[in-house]
């Protein structure tokens, strides 16, 4: 395989293979640059179908997530014909980084090498990564706690709320997780480009919970700007910058802590792009770019920017729907899924994004579309109609 030069991925209509759980943002950023992306991804929603040039549905879906059997062959039906692809991953290969390896084999890696993405997911060396760098960071235990009210249950290499649970929710015969010391603070993120050695701050961004009966930190949705204090944006930008350069992340990745008062906890490491390039979307396709040039070594002259105030959520289906009707879906939603879909209780409908000159507007806007949307859904069941009358907010 020939690693492809910083050149070749400057060019326009570059093909780029785009996996992740779900590939539909990280496509749409690489569309909006003016590459040719080919997604490869578990969901195939409607608008992933629009944005790409072509897609592939990842058999086993997200309980069995990838692995080389079911995702190298997709990929490979759609780099047929395509010269030096290179590969952007989004979530789906925290806890699988030899699947990263098998990858590289094939195509040039766009993100973070495995190595990286194992050590930071590893909650043991996160642990040790942060005692060293003096970074409070909870407490770790690969036992239940006896005062166990006080911790939670993690799986290793998890992503996201889903697999966050009470600590008493593990059973013995659990596998593949750990328990971590609860943390109190507000759910801040800092995204930011990373060349190995030196970071760039995208922006802070507040997140928020849609619990489901045994998900209680289900991921909701995700607010920008965040709005800290002056110190705290200078702490947390400080943490970013120790962490890229004792483990040499590169692109684009996200860092999660809690904030309260004057002090922080680094929770959680993502390596990789994530839900924020929703509310980060930019017309140019900058951050893509960027991101792409970033594992190559290279940051943008000057920082990106992003005005006014943005925020994405997940809506959810609150009931089982047996098949989804066919109706008009608003362009400010976006992961659609697609007609007739079978979808059980507290299953994702959409993306909803909202833009605001302030954080407060958005965040309002989210919930106005988010029960306009269910609203409709739930009529147009009692109705048993396919019609859906659009109303523009």
């Amino acid at each position: 395989m020939r690693s492809l030069s910083r050149a070749r991925l400057s060019e326009a209509g570059t093909t780029v293979l785009v996996v992740a759980a779900s590939g539909r943002a990280l496509a749409a950023a690489a569309q909006r640059a003016g590459y040719r992306p080919f997604v490869a991804d578990f969901f195939d929603d409607l608008d992933t179908r629009d944005v790409c040039a072509a897609n592939r549905l990842v058999e086993g879906g997200l309980e069995k997530g990838f692995a080389e059997e079911n995702l190298i062959p997709a990929l490979k039906v759609l780099a047929k014909g395509e010269d030096d692809c290179g590969v952007v991953y989004g979530a789906g290969f925290e806890d699988r980084p030899g699947l990263l390896d098998c990858l590289s084999r094939h195509w040039t890696l766009l993100g973070n090498p495995p190595d990286v993405v194992r050590r930071v997911k590893d909650p043991v060396e996160l642990a040790e990564l942060c005692a060293g760098l003096n970074i409070a960071h909870p407490e770790i235990s690969a036992r239940r706690p006896m005062e166990h009210h006080q911790w939670l249950v993690k799986s290793v290499g998890g992503s996201g709320g889903k697999h966050v649970a009470p600590a008493a929710a593990a059973r013995a015969e659990d596998e593949g997780i750990y328990f971590q010391r609860k943390a109190e603070g507000e759910p801040i993120s800092i995204q930011f480009l990373a060349d190995g050695h030196n970071t760039q701050v995208i922006g802070l961004s507040r997140q928020w919970v849609a619990p489901a009966p045994g998900e209680p930190f289900r991921f909701g949705g995700v607010l920008r700007p965040a709005d800290v204090l002056p110190k705290m944006d200078r702490q947390l930008r400080q943490a970013a910058a120790a962490v890229t350069a004792a483990c040499g992340l590169l692109g684009l990745n996200t860092i999660d802590f809690l904030v309260k008062n004057n002090a922080y906890t680094l929770i959680e490491i993502n390596p990789r792009p994530g839900a924020a390039l929703d509310i980060f979307e930019d017309p140019k396709g900058s951050l893509f770019h960027a991101h792409v040039n970033a594992c190559m070594g290279c940051l943008p002259a000057y920082p990106l920017e992003f005005t006014g105030a943005a925020a994405a959520a997940i809506a959810y289906a609150p009931r089982a729907i047996a098949s989804l009707p066919d109706f008009n879906w608003p362009e400010w939603t976006a992961d659609r899924q697609k007609a007739k879909s079978a979808l059980r209780a507290h299953d994702p409908l959409c993306t909803i994004k909202a833009t605001a000159g302030e954080p407060l507007s958005a965040r309002a806007l989210i919930e106005t579309r988010t029960n306009l949307l269910l609203d409709r859904l739930a009529h147009i069941q009692n109705q048993n109609s396919s019609n859906w009358k659009e109303t523009t907010l």
